[in-house]
């Protein structure tokens, strides 16, 4: 009996996220849709497609590229005042993000919770890279003050030192610094505008 409840227990595993009868017939309907408007643009007769609300597009085209339960994606393509430019996306389901452990974020969201330190990652992002500048900042009293924040931004990823006394923050760290000011509503916007539009 024991050799048989492992058993099932290893298929189950081999098949965790198997989709369910109603997710299977909305990917059927989806597919079909698709067929029809190939079909239909083959034989010239393509009927205007429903326009994507603007402030959504990037979540309407996530609905079509990923299975219930859905997914998140940051991404961003942004050019820095330096002159550098980043591109960076990273996706994963809602699964993955349900189903794993969250405490091993607390450090990366927990070296961000001081004004002093969201500033200094803004003005390296600015350009203000060297100790002596960031020191100068009216935020910054002394130099001990800056190293006491610097530490954990350091220590989190936000921040790498790129020289001896100059700073910057990883391109790999730059969309998602930004994608957490956005989702607090630092970046200003007023509430429901939805953010950038496609070009």
């Amino acid at each position: 009996m024991a050799k048989t409840k492992k058993k099932r227990k290893k298929r189950a595993d081999r098949h965790p996220a198997a989709p369910d009868l109603r997710t299977l017939e909305r990917r059927i309907a989806q597919l079909e849709e698709r067929l029809a408007r190939a079909s239909q643009r083959q034989a010239g007769q393509e009927e205007p497609e429903e326009a994507v609300d603007e402030r959504s597009w990037a979540v309407a085209e996530l609905r079509v590229r990923v299975a219930a339960p859905g997914g998140v994606v940051l991404a961003g393509a942004v050019d820095l005042p330096d002159g550098a430019h980043v591109d960076w996306q990273r996706g994963t389901t809602t699964a993955a993000l349900l189903d794993g452990p969250w405490t091993a974020a607390t450090e990366r969201l927990a070296a961000l919770a001081h004004p002093l330190r969201i500033e200094l990652l803004r003005q390296v992002l600015l350009g203000v890279r060297s100790t002596a500048a960031l020191t100068d900042l009216e935020a910054v009293g002394t130099s001990g003050q800056l190293y006491h924040h610097l530490r954990p931004l350091l220590a989190a990823g936000w921040l790498r030192q790129e020289a001896r006394g100059r700073y910057e923050v990883p391109a790999d760290r730059v969309i998602p610094l930004l994608a957490v000011l956005a989702a607090t509503g630092g970046d200003r916007r007023a509430p429901g505008s939805g953010g950038v539009q496609p070009a």
